[in-house]
């Protein structure tokens, strides 16, 4: 099938891919009144006297605003806000689909930190958890973290830290599998996705990272962003200097969150005994499933859904933001996320664990109520939200 045209077809013929349902129908005057007016307004006055009611009364506590600025969609690039409204209606989709949380999607058209941070935390009454998407880095960790000094409700950056959950998730996994211990870790692109990728397989201390972009292995002499600077103190243990190439040579596991088609052959040979790569660039991985293969790979995973382990971002946000919703939570913190990264990866048993089967498939149902259920439960034990939840 030809996704893209019959992704054009489709679209047109929707015209979007969300429309609005309402819960009750208005049938007399009776529904009317208890509706709207006069009835309304005795929610209203409850909410006035108690604030927390709001999530009693209406459905803040299960709606989600999925939020870009359009400066870096998909593998599309700085495209703008209207051309990334039918990704923000896809993740929407994702969210009624997988977890039944209403979400609407807003593409707002400034691409000023500042701007951005005033607009979005202005929506906090309106919404119980916010999911930005989209926004290139630098500009994507100074707004989650401003956003996150200035609200009371969850705001997770997709990019950053749903792939980070996957990827670890995935990456425990083959570990297992292998018994590699300590691996030394080379991710390619030090961008949104690839800092958040280090950051927390550093907090899970799964190994040596080593962070490349596109002048090399970085280190403190470079012209680091502000993601970049806060890890490199971390990163890259022994001290390698070099290429990507270099970075690779006797490396246990790959990451890349870069181009395609940048990872030779040559390279995956010069790597430790049985490697493990994620190729995840798309729609063309860093090098494909099966020249990585040839060349030694051990276990390989790409974005891809053509292919066995996807590492796709749809196992982590659904469960993540059912759980954080019903536990009320303030924030998703880093005990949320290592909650879900293991609720991921042992929804494989260690027996059924093979090389084309380290990440369960983005469509088994077990994951957003494994997800959920330990992401709500790390809520409560981390001290952001009430120990009864909602």
């Amino acid at each position: 099938m030809d996704y893209g045209k019959e992704a054009l077809k489709k679209h047109k013929q929707w015209r979007g891919k969300l429309d609005v349902q309402a819960k009750m129908p208005i049938q007399n005057h009776d529904d009317l009144s208890i509706a709207y007016t006069p009835g309304v307004a005795a929610p209203c006055l409850e909410i006035r006297k108690d604030p927390e009611s709001v999530y009693t009364y209406t459905g803040k506590g299960n709606t989600v605003a999925v939020i870009s600025d359009g400066s870096a969609v998909l593998g599309l690039g700085n495209i703008g806000p209207e051309a990334g409204i039918p990704v923000m209606e896809g993740k929407c989709v994702l969210f009624k689909a997988l977890a039944d949380i209403d979400a609407i999607p807003l593409c707002l058209n400034t691409q000023d930190v500042d701007e951005l941070v005033q607009i979005i935390s202005a929506l906090q009454p309106s919404f119980g958890g916010i999911n930005l998407e989209d926004i290139a880095a630098p500009r994507c960790f100074d707004v989650e973290a401003k956003l996150k000094e200035k609200m009371n409700i969850p705001v997770f950056h997709d990019d950053q830290h749903g792939t980070a959950i996957v990827v670890s998730s995935a990456l425990i996994n083959a570990l297992r599998l292998l018994k590699k211990e300590d691996p030394t870790i080379v991710i390619n692109g030090a961008g949104s996705a690839g800092i958040a990728i280090a950051s927390l397989l550093l907090e899970l201390q799964l190994g040596d990272v080593i962070l490349v972009d596109r002048e090399g292995i970085l280190n403190v002499e470079m012209d680091l962003t502000s993601g970049q600077r806060r890890l490199i103190d971390r990163v890259n243990r022994y001290k390698k200097t070099g290429t990507l190439a270099d970075a690779l040579t006797e490396a246990d596991v790959f990451i890349g969150v870069s181009a395609g088609h940048i990872v030779t052959k040559e390279m995956i040979r010069s790597m430790k005994k049985d490697p493990i790569v994620f190729a995840m660039a798309n729609p063309i991985p860093e090098i494909e499933r099966a020249d990585a293969l040839e060349a030694g790979a051990k276990i390989v995973g790409t974005g891809r859904s053509d292919y066995p382990n996807q590492i796709n971002n749809v196992l982590a946000f659904p469960g993540i933001f059912k759980g954080a919703l019903q536990a009320r939570a303030k924030e998703i913190n880093e005990a949320m996320k290592i909650a879900a990264v293991y609720a991921i990866a042992d929804l494989i048993k260690p027996e059924e664990l093979h090389e084309e089967y380290v990440i369960v498939s983005a469509l088994d149902r077990r994951v957003v109520p494994a997800v959920s259920k330990a992401v709500f439960k790390a809520a409560q034990e981390s001290g952001v939200a009430p120990q009864e939840g909602r």
